[in-house]
């Protein structure tokens, strides 16, 4: 085998399909099992992996060690890092869109909807993502995955925004508003 990989290494195309077809199995088992762990398409990721396979090809050294190893080895270091890719993609969508999003369209009455828009200037940019993440009906963990953190970074954010909501209560800006005397 170790002929095979050394005429795949000079480009041959049936010493490369020959290494292909060996490694298949465990490619499309290690793609299915990112793809359970991270969510993303195990179609994809298995593209990912075969790239990060046939990028290492060309300057395997067959003589030191199992170059199967070797191979698997890259494959899913180039698959994670499309996960990585993905995710930093999908979260980059969601806070650009949540920045554009005016939090005063989730409240009803108007003296809430100045409320809440004047408390949310207050907030980190992350904070007001995830408060409006939860003000949009989503769950903790349904905000955590759409802004690629876990439900207990979320807890930490709530927490976060009602201690700075009370110190902001506290300071009596959630007074009603005086009635006019005539």
């Amino acid at each position: 085998m170790n002929s095979c990989y050394e005429r795949a290494r000079s480009g041959d195309p049936a010493a490369i399909d020959r290494v292909v077809e060996s490694l298949r199995p465990r490619l499309t088992r290690m793609a299915a099992y990112y793809a359970r762990c991270s969510g993303e398409d195990p179609d994809d990721l298995l593209q990912e992996a075969w790239v990060g396979l046939l990028e290492a090809l060309p300057v395997l050294e067959p003589e030191i060690g199992s170059p199967d190893q070797y191979l698997i080895q890259r494959a899913p270091w180039r698959l994670l890092d499309a996960v990585k890719r993905q995710r930093v993609r999908r979260c980059a969508a969601v806070d650009e869109a949540v920045v554009d999003r005016r939090v005063a369209d989730a409240p009803e009455s108007a003296v809430a909807s100045v409320c809440a828009w004047e408390f949310s200037r207050l907030l980190k940019t992350r904070q007001r993502a995830v408060l409006d993440c939860l003000l949009a009906g989503l769950t903790w963990r349904e905000t955590g995955h759409a802004l690629g953190c876990t439900s207990a970074n979320i807890a930490y954010h709530v927490r976060q925004i009602r201690r700075q909501y009370e110190e902001w209560a506290g300071e009596g800006y959630l007074a009603p508003p005086m009635a006019h005397a005539s």
